[in-house]
């Protein structure tokens, strides 16, 4: 009975960890939701610290430290307002294009990665895998996004709801196709590296590819002032320099007691 109601409480979490990330896409920019999705590396650790009794070392605190300042700088830096709000605003951007030259570059990428590279260099450099999930995620999170606007004008009785259905099944099968082959390139690359290793330079890579195809799609860069840019920079740096601490050193056995031990030298 204590398992199956762990595994439930757990799928639970997960799914209204989707639903809000669904509802965050929807009314706060993407250039905001996006790097913030890592605060749940911190708290994770914190609470498996607690509740599992895992061990989380000194550079794993700082690393939550880190990932914590780093997102409050990003939230005082974010785009006030959005960019996109209405259905006909997210057409006229998905018909750009540039943002459309940008789809055809990454297709074209995708396409090289997956029937090309991957399977002669996939296992051997975490950078390709970790590259076809990236690259995947550009589409996932405008899709998500797409979707909460084009949810808006469905059940409408006017001459746009049509073409919001329309437009609204198009990119659930984006979406869908998308993360399943995500999934299937995470698997892969959890079977062949280390995970706390692969998280990391998954988040950042994936973190700044979804920025920019956002930047592209909803250009929500445009209102954004020289500080406010370097100050949301320099909040990535810091929640990634985090993210790195937390998963990459967690095996370390370092703590604060280690500091006050004598240096002993020996001739």
């Amino acid at each position: 009975t204590k398992g199956f109601t762990g595994l439930f409480l757990v799928h639970f979490t997960v799914a209204l960890g989707q639903i809000g990330n669904f509802l965050a896409y929807t009314a706060v920019p993407t250039v905001l939701v996006t790097p913030l999705g890592a605060l749940g590396v911190p708290f994770g650790s914190i609470l498996a610290s607690y509740l599992l009794k895992e061990k989380l070392n000194i550079l794993g605190k700082l690393g939550c430290l880190l990932s914590c300042a780093g997102s409050v700088v990003l939230i005082i830096h974010s785009p006030k307002s959005e960019s996109v709000t209405t259905q006909a605003e997210l057409e006229e951007k998905l018909t750009n294009p540039v943002f459309v030259g940008y789809l055809c570059i990454v297709l074209l990428m995708l396409l090289l990665l997956i029937f090309w590279i991957a399977p002669a260099h996939g296992p051997t450099n975490i950078m390709v895998y970790i590259s076809i999930c990236s690259l995947l995620g550009s589409f996932t999170v405008p899709s998500t996004k797409g979707i909460g606007l084009a949810a808006q004008d469905i059940f409408h009785n006017n001459p746009s709801s049509q073409r919001a259905l329309y437009l609204c099944l198009v990119l659930l099968a984006v979406l869908g196709c998308s993360i399943i082959i995500q999934f299937r390139y995470i698997n892969k690359a959890l079977e062949c590296f280390d995970s706390s290793v692969f998280g990391a330079i998954y988040y950042v890579v994936f973190t700044t590819l979804v920025l920019l195809a956002s930047a592209i799609l909803f250009r929500e860069w445009s209102n954004v002032g020289v500080v406010d840019f370097l100050g949301m920079a320099c909040g990535f740096t810091t929640v990634s320099i985090g993210i790195v601490l937390i998963q990459v050193f967690k095996e370390f056995n370092f703590s604060i007691g280690d500091l006050n031990k004598p240096n002993m030298k020996t001739d």
